[in-house]
């Protein structure tokens, strides 16, 4: 299925947002403060994850994305960066069984290039074996950003409409890494910081923003349903008035 955008069309407002996607920040400050080692922080976010995917189910969300591990992410300490890479294979290992036996879908967005072989088959396995789930589908960024997915989004528009002088949004669409699934609702970042770091840009362009100081690792579904509650208090005019929504 194919979701058109909120610029082009006005989509439903669900009391519950159908789509979240959230920026896990915080899971080595949370270790510093801890005097534990950065990767302590980042295992323990991958509990968070799990407790939220369960949140999710529970609330009737449909689409959950979290933005694991970004393109500008290579530039952190090597060291680093590989203990990511292990912790998402770790992950893929324990967690996908699971995911499938509880009817969820899963599917990984990115230039998945860059990872090693192993890797990238871990990935194609999994998508395939959840992609007939539908109780909920979980998306995991990796090497993602908002800028790359628009430039391969139109090198793609491109290839499949040559010659022609002037693109659609209609025409765009289909190539961006998440047309699968609708634009989110409601957007969350942990950590305290408030920004959108290169995380689909062209998706959030009317979504719902949370922020908060709470690091990843302690992010609850009780803390999910603190912003769940910021965001059925937000009026979501999508270009109109507020007097055109109470009629």
């Amino acid at each position: 299925m194919r979701y058109s955008s909120s610029t082009t069309a006005v989509p439903e407002v669900p009391n519950v947002p159908r789509h979240v996607a959230i920026i896990m920040d915080g899971n080595g400050r949370w270790a510093t403060r801890r005097f534990l080692p950065r990767v302590a922080g980042h295992v323990k976010g991958v509990e968070a994850v799990r407790t939220v995917v369960e949140a999710c189910v529970a609330r009737g969300i449909e689409y959950l994305t979290v933005f694991a591990f970004s393109s500008e992410n290579w530039r952190r300490p090597e060291e680093e960066v590989s203990l990511l890479m292990r912790l998402f294979v770790t992950a893929l290992e324990r967690e996908v069984a699971k995911m499938h036996a509880n009817n969820i879908r899963l599917k990984v967005v990115g230039d998945l290039s860059r990872f090693d072989a192993k890797l990238q088959d871990m990935i194609s396995a999994a998508e395939r074996k959840t992609a007939n789930n539908t109780r909920l589908t979980v998306t995991v960024c990796a090497n993602y950003g908002g800028r790359w997915d628009m430039m391969q989004a139109v090198g793609k528009m491109v290839a499949a409409h040559p010659g022609i002088g002037e693109y659609t949004e209609e025409q765009l669409a289909p190539h961006l890494a998440m047309a699968y699934a609708p634009e989110p609702d409601l957007f969350i970042r942990t950590g305290g910081e408030q920004r959108i770091s290169n995380f689909l840009l062209w998706q959030l362009a009317y979504t719902e923003l949370y922020f908060t100081d709470t690091y990843w690792p302690d992010f609850t579904a009780e803390k999910l349903d603190e912003a769940i509650a910021s965001y059925q208090h937000r009026e979501r005019r999508f270009g109109r008035t507020g007097e055109q929504l109470k009629k």
